[in-house]
């Protein structure tokens, strides 16, 4: 037993001291410098080591650091509120709310109760199931895991969890019903409608769904049609319609909102990770003016709460990076590097073991495979994602490996956010590590094998 008192992510393993972080590079206390071409956990958009955000935080502590969201009203966290509902699409601005949290998961159990009261405050006992899809991710608490189909993140505490029903997911590279767009006529949405029809759609409150699939799938980007289809089936059945936007808002995409690629209104929108870069923990639920303005005429009390709701520091640190993008245009830098990084990373095909590379904005993902043609995953245990974001470590460069994009367990691939900053320079460093570390992975797989395409 060492002398360590943080309880850590993971006991097996070992993690560099980190010392100080400037732009897109994370130092370490040894002198190591790492291209943080993950953005942490696609948190950090405006990069790090920003002083004036740093200076914001400081003067509003030494202001007001904290009081609580049932006593006061709080001046920056209403200028905030009022810049984030600017962002969102045009019909959730009038009379909408911004309810903020400390972060993500707080966020998506925030939208699972709302979505209840709601439909209590128009007098509906019945309405209550939250429905998802199946290999998503909408946080770590037991009401967002509940509402998640990620397999693994579940399986410990499937007996504490609700189960509430999960449609298919929209993955055309694995597509669940084996069917090719556009002939498939987006048949994994009109899933949904088979749902309500079979289980039935009296008791569903909501819907929640993330328009671009983040860590579980990888940077999944749906087909024309799919998310307009969504939120139509949910109009028609009077289902609320939530946007999990907690890894792809505050324009990780290109735009400040995903669903706004396909001009979309949902009820509620979940915020997180990029609202404040990570200076500050930070989450929000944007709800649209029916659903905020169903709890004021109604009880007129959310009978929900967080103590560090509204937490002033945070705010200020949300604002400052606000400022701090606007002034920058980041948003259409995201656009921009994006695409750059995409036709970078179109170099990795070139690999046997390279089965997909997707995404958009700054949110890609390269999947792994033993088999392009089949595309057979890898078993599990060769720890194909684990063993490429390793590699890449060795050469001075962060990535989010990520396990079970197939079926739970099988299935690898490397989740890639760096912050909106990333340079050209960056991006090529970037891609010619994944180069090397797919070159060698492919290396071992082909000599294990006899120059066939199974890795044991």
């Amino acid at each position: 037993m060492n002398n360590e008192a943080v309880f850590p992510r993971d006991f097996l393993k070992s993690y560099p001291q980190a010392s100080r972080a400037e732009g897109c590079f994370v130092y370490t206390a040894d002198g190591r410098r790492y291209l943080d071409a993950s953005g942490g956990a696609a948190v950090v958009t405006i990069g790090h080591g920003v002083e004036e955000v740093a200076r914001a935080m400081a003067e509003q502590a030494s202001r007001l650091a904290y009081v609580h969201s049932s006593q006061f009203h709080i001046a920056i966290v209403e200028k905030l509120a009022q810049r984030i509902l600017a962002l969102a699409p045009n019909g959730m601005r009038r009379n909408g709310r911004v309810y903020f949290t400390s972060g993500g998961s707080e966020a998506t159990e925030t939208a699972i109760k709302l979505a209840r009261q709601y439909w209590l405050e128009r007098g509906n006992k019945k309405r209550a199931r939250v429905i998802a899809r199946r290999q998503s991710y909408h946080g770590a608490t037991l009401g967002a895991l509940s509402v998640s189909g990620n397999v693994r993140r579940r399986e410990p505490f499937t007996p504490l969890l609700s189960e509430w029903g999960h449609i298919a997911p929209c993955f055309c590279y694995r597509c669940p019903f084996d069917l090719n767009f556009p002939e498939c006529n987006v048949d994994c949405a009109d899933d949904l409608e088979r749902f309500l029809a079979r289980d039935g759609h009296d008791d569903v409150a909501a819907f929640i769904f993330e328009p671009v699939s983040g860590a579980t799938l990888g940077a999944v980007v749906p087909p024309e049609g799919y998310v307009q289809r969504l939120a139509e089936i949910c109009r028609r059945h009077q289902i609320l319609f939530i946007a999990d936007e907690i890894m792809t808002g505050m324009g990780r995409t290109g735009k400040p909102f995903a669903v706004q690629h396909w001009g979309v209104v949902p009820d509620m929108i979940l915020v997180g990770k990029g609202v404040a870069s990570g200076y500050a923990p930070l989450g929000a639920v944007i709800a649209a003016g029916h659903v905020a303005e169903a709890i004021a005429r109604g009880s007129g009390s959310f009978l929900h709460g967080f103590t560090y709701n509204s937490h002033p520091i945070s705010a200020a640190a949300g604002n400052a990076v606000l400022d701090y993008i606007e002034r920058e245009s980041l948003f259409a830098r995201a656009e921009t590097a994006g695409q750059e990084l995409g036709t970078a990373l179109e170099r990795l095909k070139r690999f046997s073991i390279v089965g997909d590379v997707r995404g958009m904005g700054l949110l890609w993902a390269v999947e792994f495979v033993r088999d392009t043609k089949t595309r057979e995953p890898f078993p599990s245990d060769a720890r194909i994602a684990a063993r490429i974001a390793e590699d890449a470590i060795e050469s001075g460069v962060l990535t989010y490996p990520i396990q079970g994009c197939v079926d739970g367990h099988r299935g690898d691939h490397i989740l890639l956010a760096p912050p909106f900053t990333i340079t050209s320079g960056m991006i090529q460093m970037l891609a010619t590590t994944l180069e090397h570390a797919a070159s060698d992975l492919e290396k071992a797989h082909l000599a294990s094998t006899g120059g066939s395409s199974a890795l044991v």
